[in-house]
Formats: structure tokens, C-alpha cells, sequence
């Protein structure tokens, strides 16, 4: 918790600082990271997206293969795809990007990522040496939350924290991330009674469902860290979080806003886990 109330956490500045930290890794070394999106959608919010992964590892010195198959394709041309890419030495980071066409499994496919290359840690091996406590690198989103709370001192050790979501890109493996982190850590989901109950306990509150508005200033102890992870799209065609940003922020400590919070994060920690798996750091 914070003794102030309603501190925005935004994170530009974090994800401004990861990305200067790589450019400095990128121009010392004299190698370039290469990292691989494998698109296959027609949908433009994720085109857009990819786009934008790809303009800022392009600021970082980073290169970006943005690999597009179209939303025709199919599962078998997408695991050989992932399959080719993980065995070329040139590339360093591999990425399944989604959503993927209907009938193809995300999860099944990301089996073929290399797990040394599985920048966003989507291979089920990833995810399990991750809760061994093994090296591995941890899906971004879930780094990312990790990163903002850094940033912003937020002690961890000890800490009552909540996360609302149990999706295997943040939920889970952001409960493993804040136990190595020695806070005491409850996961709640779409079948959790009286969830304002539990969340109103929290010191740190994570919110990451997929539900625009869900959490409210009664899911909220006074005081709090809240960091919402949702990214739910609105009429106007803009974005809005899993917390009622206007109802939360006089209550809580800090919350991150939607968009400007979380997204810039993850973004820069893809590129940063290409350049480690780069071998640069």
C-alpha cells in the first residue's frame, strides 16, 4: 500500500527506460537481436499492434521480422512456421501472435516455440519451469506487472496481494512471479464468492479478466496498488480497463491507467527478453 492516494502509474516512463537500457546492450555489443512475430489474422487492432511492436524495437535496435500468414492459414503451416523459425540461428526471439484463425489452438501451437526463443513465455515448458522456479522467460504482461511494481518501489515481501484472473498469459504466472517474491498471494476467478470480499483485502491488486469495468472502489482497500491488466475495446473504438478507473482512483494508493499502463511494459520486456535471449544480457 501507499500512504498517498490516487498516484497514476504510467508506463511510458518504465517502458522508456527498458528500451534505452536495451539500445545501450544493442550498441556495445555490435549484434543485433532479431525477434519473429508469426501473425496469422486479418484483424487490424492486432495488426496495428504487431506494427507497433515492430516501430519500437526498431527504436531499440532491435529487429523485427513481422511474419504474416494471413488469416487463412492453417495449423499445420503455423507449427512450421514456428518450427523453421526456432531453428534458424538468425533469429533470437519467436512470437505467436493472437488471435489465430477459429479451430486453431494457441497453446497447442506454442509447443513448437523453442523454449530458449520463447520470448513471451507461451510454450507449456516455459510456464512449467516458471512455477518449478527455473530460468525461463515469463509471458510479458505478467513481466510487465512485475516491472511497473519495481519501478515504483512497491514492497512485495510480505505483501497480501490478489490477482483476478487465471488465464495461463497473466494469472497464473503472475502468482508464481509475486511467490518467488515472498508476498502471500490468492487468485480469484469468474467463480469466486463475494469477490469484493476477498480483493478488499488486498495490498496489491491485480485485475486481469477481460471485463471492462469489474472492479469498482468496494473491490478496494484504501490505499492500495491496483494494476489493471484488462484491455476491454469501447463503442467509441478506444480502450478501457477491468477497473472503473474514475470510481478507484481517489481510493487506491496508485492504479495504472488503460491505455498507458501495462501495454507500453510489455511491449519493451519482449524486446528485452529477445536481446537476453540474444545472449546480451
Amino acid at each position: 500500500m501507499t500512504d498517498s492516494l490516487g498516484v497514476e502509474l504510467r508506463g511510458r516512463e518504465t517502458a522508456a527506460a527498458i528500451k534505452e537500457e536495451i539500445a545501450g546492450l544493442v550498441r556495445s555489443s555490435g549484434t543485433t537481436p532479431r525477434l519473429a512475430v508469426v501473425v496469422a489474422t486479418g484483424d487490424e487492432a492486432t495488426l496495428w499492434y504487431v506494427r507497433s511492436i515492430a516501430k519500437a524495437a526498431a527504436g531499440a535496435g532491435v529487429a523485427c521480422d513481422i511474419v504474416d500468414l494471413g488469416p487463412a492459414a492453417q495449423a499445420e503451416g503455423i507449427r512450421a512456421t514456428l518450427e523453421r523459425l526456432s531453428a534458424d540461428p538468425g533469429v533470437h526471439g519467436v512470437m505467436l501472435q493472437t488471435p489465430l484463425p477459429e479451430g486453431v489452438s494457441a497453446q497447442e501451437l506454442a509447443a513448437s516455440i523453442d523454449p530458449a526463443k520463447d520470448v513471451d513465455g507461451a510454450n507449456p515448458l516455459s510456464l512449467g519451469r516458471l512455477a518449478a522456479g527455473l530460468p525461463a522467460f515469463a509471458p510479458a504482461t505478467a513481466a510487465a506487472v512485475m516491472a511497473l511494481l519495481d519501478r515504483h518501489g512497491v514492497t512485495l515481501k510480505g505483501a497480501r496481494a490478489v490477482v483476478v484472473g487465471r488465464s495461463t498469459v497473466v494469472g497464473k504466472p503472475l502468482a508464481h512471479l509475486l511467490l518467488d517474491r515472498h508476498a502471500t498471494v490468492t487468485v480469484c476467478h469468474s467463480r469466486t464468492r463475494d469477490l469484493a470480499a476477498v480483493t478488499s483485502t488486498a495490498e496489491v491488486l491485480v485485475a486481469a479478466v477481460g471485463r471492462a469495468g469489474l472492479i469498482g472502489a468496494e473491490h478496494v482497500a484504501p490505499g492500495a496498488v491496483v494494476i489493471d491488466v484488462g484491455t476491454n475495446p469501447t463503442a467509441d473504438g478506444g480502450l478501457t480497463g477491468d477497473v472503473d478507473f474514475d470510481a478507484v482512483i481517489g481510493r487506491a494508493g496508485a492504479l495504472t491507467p488503460v491505455p498507458g499502463g501495462v501495454g507500453p511494459v510489455t511491449t519493451a520486456l519482449l524486446l528485452r527478453h529477445t536481446v537476453t535471449a540474444a545472449g546480451l544480457t
